[in-house]
């Protein structure tokens, strides 16, 4: 899947983006120096904890603030800002909608408000399922049907590029399972999205690229695929094990967890690590690969990092 996207034409550049909030000693800098490429017909992940700078890169993006420094480019820097933002759709912080109008309402407010009189409204709403609630007032919609109405506005437009700002948010299993259909329906219609999410695990499934980004930084960005091969660990249960940290620790990365050690090493290594605890007197109970994910590189990767 992604080897035929690396070809697509780059929808998104940033190069060297940085935002700092304040100035002498109480400057504060939000996003440093991300750089990223996101193309055509590929969903892209964009991972961070709270307060990583996700979303202040997004309004960056979106001409919502100046950058410090840096710069974003839309659609390889086809046109002026405006025109390449009419490119572009977007659900951040939920969306803003008229609580006493219904939905279809708010959708056809907005479509008129940005000149997109012909937008095709009633099939935007069945896209997101919320065919059967159209005539619903936003008050009563709970935040997962505010979740799909934010989303089918964003797609009013009918952009080359989507920048979604947690768009499961309030939505149950079933939900989620629709949005992960709908985001990789998008791409496959050639559309670019963006997607911000804490769902690491949804992120895995739907996303060919991610990117993480901590305290403003960028700590890896690359081909899901690539970047989970790039994991590998060991769980071992072994006693003394005090003994068997400083004995492994002189070859492999490793570290205690969960009572167990979790040791950074290819499973075809597991020989050797058994035969040198045996060699230093240490019995090893259990020693099994652990599936690698998403979650756990990020958890390892943010993990008392100071950048």
């Amino acid at each position: 899947m992604q080897t035929s996207r690396t070809s697509a034409p780059p929808v998104l550049e940033l190069s060297e983006l940085g935002k700092t909030y304040g100035r002498g000693d109480k400057a504060r800098e939000a996003v440093r120096d991300v750089s990223l490429v996101v193309r055509a017909g590929e969903v892209y992940g964009f991972l961070g904890p709270n307060g990583a700078g996700k979303s202040t890169t997004i309004r960056m993006i979106l001409g919502l603030i100046r950058p410090t420094h840096g710069q974003v480019s839309l659609f390889e820097g086809q046109g002026d800002g405006r025109r390449a933002l009419q490119r572009v759709g977007s659900l951040i912080d939920g969306g803003a909608f008229y609580p006493f109008l219904t939905g279809r309402e708010n959708l056809k407010t907005l479509a008129l408000t940005r000149g997109l009189a012909s937008a095709p409204i009633e099939d935007l709403l069945d896209r997101v399922e919320l065919g059967g609630d159209a005539d619903r007032k936003v008050k009563a919609y709970s935040l997962g049907m505010r979740q799909r109405l934010g989303v089918a506005a964003a797609l009013l437009n009918d952009p080359d590029l989507v920048i979604l700002d947690e768009p499961a948010n309030g939505l149950d299993a079933a939900g989620i399972q629709d949005m992960r259909r709908l985001v990789r329906a998008l791409a496959d219609e050639g559309k670019a999205v963006f997607l911000s999410s804490h769902l690491l695990h949804e992120v895995q499934q739907v996303c060919d690229r991610v990117a993480i980004i901590h305290k403003g930084r960028l700590m890896q960005e690359g081909a899901v695929a690539e970047i989970l091969r790039g994991e590998q660990i060991l769980r071992l249960d072994a006693y003394p094990q005090a003994v068997a940290h400083q004995v492994l620790q002189a070859t492999w990365p490793v570290r205690p967890d969960g009572g167990e050690l979790a040791v950074s090493a290819a499973p075809g290594d597991a020989p050797a690590i058994v035969r040198r605890l045996v060699q230093a007197n240490v019995d090893v109970l259990r020693i099994t690969p652990q599936e690698a994910n998403l979650e756990a590189i990020f958890l390892e990767m943010t993990r008392d990092s100071d950048v």
